[in-house]
């Protein structure tokens, strides 16, 4: 399946024109981020096949690893947003297209006004990042878009992630899920895999991956239903329904299986560019400055523990536990009927 992708991505689509299916879209970017994409080569441009926007907030100064970059167009939209002492790192296994993202360096560089280049390409396997000498605990920000469904080998990419981020790190993605398990023989044909379809992970399957690789607590940040706008595909991988979805996972101890309430809460002091009345951590944590948002002990660590910290005040502590959080864990599941004259069930 590595061969038919690398063929497919190198040679058999030449721009996101050629694409069959429209899983692979682009969605609209925020205002803020379109005068960097303006000053992007065309020809990385159109040779994009991504899914989402991968392009998170505070990215001054850090280092990034892109998996599955492609012609760079990602890596270069990070580039112009880590600024020229950060660093972003792509990581590709398709020739071409990393023939098409090395061929615009210097016009980027000159683009963002940076002194030297601060980008690099590898040719390698999203799996294999130990042998391309990626060390332990380097990276601030790891991001894919549309790409992790196309490996085969989705733990190890994960494990891999969580290995390369530093303490406190996060990985920020998209990709393409589905609402269940897709069947062996749809996962080996060719076309559907390259279209990001048929390798798409049941949604339940990457939750339980990525908290096998560490990372406890997977936050969705937006997702959309993906309509498939080929009746001959959309008839061989009937009834299964796909989204595209971007995630972030952080890198981070003490983050437990469930959120529970320790009566915690945070003050958003409005000090994120581009986010000074609305701080969104995720789909469920919309925080507004200057207002008392009660938090669970994981949205805590995920606050406290990352690049967001200077831009919070923290009220509370770890010392007294009150259950499940209400706010955005599970209900107790026993009846409050106590007293009915019901006899309890011995299962």
């Amino acid at each position: 399946m590595r061969e038919d992708v690398r063929e497919y991505y190198g040679q058999t689509l030449q721009s996101s024109s050629d694409l069959q299916t429209n899983a692979c879209c682009d969605q609209i970017p925020p205002g803020w981020l379109k005068p960097v994409l303006a000053q992007l080569h065309d020809e990385v441009v159109n040779r994009y096949y991504g899914c989402g926007l991968v392009a998170p907030q505070l990215l001054e100064g850090m280092r990034v690893l892109d998996l599955g970059c492609g012609s760079g167009r990602d890596v270069y939209v990070l580039s112009a947003l880590v600024g020229e002492h950060g660093e972003v790192v792509g990581v590709d296994m398709t020739p071409e297209q990393l023939e098409v993202a090395e061929r615009h360096k210097e016009f980027h560089r000159q683009a963002f006004g940076h002194g030297q280049s601060n980008v690099r390409f590898l040719h390698g396997y999203i799996e294999q990042l130990d042998s391309l000498g990626l060390p332990d605990n380097y990276f601030d920000i790891v991001v894919s878009n549309c790409v992790i469904n196309l490996s085969p080998d989705k733990e190890r990419v994960l494990r891999e992630v969580h290995r390369v981020l530093k303490p406190g790190g996060e990985m920020y993605f998209s990709d393409v899920y589905a609402d269940r398990r897709i069947a062996e023989h749809l996962r080996q044909d060719p076309v559907l895999y390259g279209e990001c379809l048929s390798g798409a992970l049941y949604w339940n399957d990457f939750i339980a991956l990525s908290k096998k690789a560490g990372f406890a607590d997977p936050r969705l940040v937006e997702d959309r239903p993906i309509t498939i706008a080929n009746d001959e595909i959309a008839a061989k991988l009937a009834p299964t329904r796909f989204w595209s979805a971007t995630y972030r996972l952080f890198k981070l101890e003490g983050l437990e299986p469930a959120c529970e309430d320790y009566g915690q809460a945070v003050l958003y002091r409005g000090t994120v560019p581009g986010s000074e009345q609305l701080f969104m951590l995720d789909g469920h944590h919309l925080i507004e400055r200057g207002k008392v948002f009660p938090v669970c002990g994981n949205t805590w660590h995920m606050l406290s523990g990352t690049r967001f910290r200077e831009h919070f005040d923290f009220i509370g502590n770890f010392d007294s536990h009150y259950g499940i959080f209400q706010g955005c864990g599970t209900n107790v599941p026993f009846s409050d009927d106590a007293g009915a004259g019901v006899a309890p069930s011995c299962c």
